[in-house]
């Protein structure tokens, strides 16, 4: 069964003004859109073709050598931008409250010092790539994966994810990535992390 785009849980301009419509018409309609029909493309014929992303990704190896790169690529894409528009919504941001504070608390010390870090990985990520806060054996981790590279494909469970390639931003906020950074904390959708954290358990 081929792939196709989950339609986004918002319209397009409801994260402005942080996140503006063009942005998100352009990475939803053309990105997103262009990674999950190369992502059917490069797993035809392939015995994981039909797989769920998640499994897909979790298996590169038993693809083909000259097929392994063109899957993570595309399949770490479209995985990625799926997870990506789920981080956000429209009146999001603030403070997480309940059993994700706790746990972000108990493993960063504090949000505040969670922000900070999940800040500095975010700018600090070379030329393309995400930031992310995974689980991985019951404990969280701040992590980072260049170009479209999954956490799913190093054993770890995505919960909150920033895009940092220059076209989630670029129209917006030119090369000021710290920018764009300080806005996306506006739209955190705090209540889709925390049942993506239920999920782990």
């Amino acid at each position: 069964m081929a792939y196709t785009l989950a339609p986004l849980p918002y319209d397009f301009a409801a994260l402005e003004p942080f996140i503006s419509g063009d942005i998100m018409h352009v990475h939803y309609e053309k990105h997103h859109q262009a990674y999950c029909d190369n992502t059917n493309k490069a797993l035809a014929g392939t015995a994981l073709e039909g797989k769920s992303i998640e499994e897909v990704l979790e298996n590169l190896s038993q693809l083909p050598e000259d097929k392994r790169s063109a899957v993570r690529n595309q399949a770490g894409g479209y995985f990625n931008h799926t997870l990506f528009w789920n981080c956000m919504k429209p009146q999001g941001g603030g403070k997480p409250a309940g059993d994700l504070l706790k746990v972000l608390e108990d493993s960063f010390g504090s949000f505040e010092s969670f922000q900070e870090k999940f800040t500095a990985a975010a700018m600090s990520v070379f030329g393309s790539g995400w930031a992310w806060l995974v689980a991985k054996d019951g404990k969280l981790q701040i992590v980072q994966t260049p170009n479209q590279d999954s956490p799913v494909s190093q054993g770890m469970t995505p919960l909150f994810a920033i895009d940092v390639w220059e076209h989630a931003y670029y129209l917006q906020y030119k090369n000021l990535r710290a920018d764009y950074v300080k806005a996306f904390w506006n739209v955190a959708d705090w209540d889709g992390v925390g049942k993506r954290l239920i999920q782990t358990k």
